[in-house]
């Protein structure tokens, strides 16, 4: 029954989100600075992980098919299909998680413990439109960030591949070619607006409903990481099921 009233809680608060709106000069503002924070902010640590992660993607598997009798060029289309189906839009989401769900939520505690939003209540504004809905519109660029994310790991795969000897250039841009699917794409961007969705609106879900003080929203940030990821996960299953079974 708890998890069904935190549920009931969360669609409320989705739904409070669009009612009322703030005046356009103000939420463009709101919105400017949540993209700077939250999209541009992460491009960094998104860009680093993304080289690396891609080149150890393509020198174990260019260590596991370590065989005279498989094509070189598998090495590219492994390394492609782990990057586009799985690494960028979900794992990515997940240290997002970590980043920007920790970020929303310690910012919006913090604004609770200070009664900063109690303040925006009296003054007669929609906190939650005011407070959530720039987070929600600004990580509806979330897909940009994705799209930077997979081609980087595949060009981190590329210089693994070419610097470690595992095989030439031509034989790993011919297996990133090879048996393209466009779907594959359509799938990934489909999860990942989903999942900007989740980062979005389940951190401000914890910082907006948090109780206590400064300790509290140690607490509910390192909740919200955990949520937030579980929902990922659990999604990142079903919709699997659902798009590619």
């Amino acid at each position: 029954m708890l998890y069904l009233h935190y549920l009931g809680t969360y669609f409320l608060m989705i739904a409070e989100m669009f009612k009322k709106p703030t005046k356009w000069s103000v939420m463009k503002q709101l919105i400017l600075k949540e993209i700077d924070d939250l999209i541009i902010g992460s491009l960094g640590i998104v860009a680093f992980i993304s080289f690396f992660v891609g080149g150890v993607v393509t020198i174990q598997t260019a260590l596991n098919i370590d065989n005279p009798l498989i094509p070189k060029n598998l090495v590219g289309f492994a390394t492609r299909q782990s990057i586009i189906l799985e690494f960028a839009p979900t794992f990515m989401s997940i240290i997002m998680a970590g980043k920007v769900g920790s970020f929303i939520t310690s910012s919006i505690g913090t604004m609770r413990v200070t009664e900063q939003i109690d303040a925006l209540e009296v003054m007669g504004i929609n906190s939650l439109n005011y407070l959530v809905f720039p987070k929600f519109i600004s990580l509806m660029l979330y897909p940009f960030v994705i799209s930077i994310s997979m081609f980087l790991g595949i060009l981190g795969g590329l210089a693994a591949c070419v610097y470690g000897g595992y095989a030439s250039m031509g034989d790993y841009i011919e297996g990133v070619q090879l048996d393209f699917t466009p779907f594959h794409m359509a799938y990934a961007f489909i999860k990942t607006l989903i999942f900007a969705f989740i980062l979005a609106t389940v951190p401000s879900y914890h910082g907006y409903y948090m109780k206590g003080g400064a300790l509290e929203v140690g607490k509910a940030s390192t909740t919200s990481f955990v949520w937030t990821s579980v929902v990922i996960i659990v999604l990142n299953y079903l919709l699997t099921q659902l798009l590619l079974s």
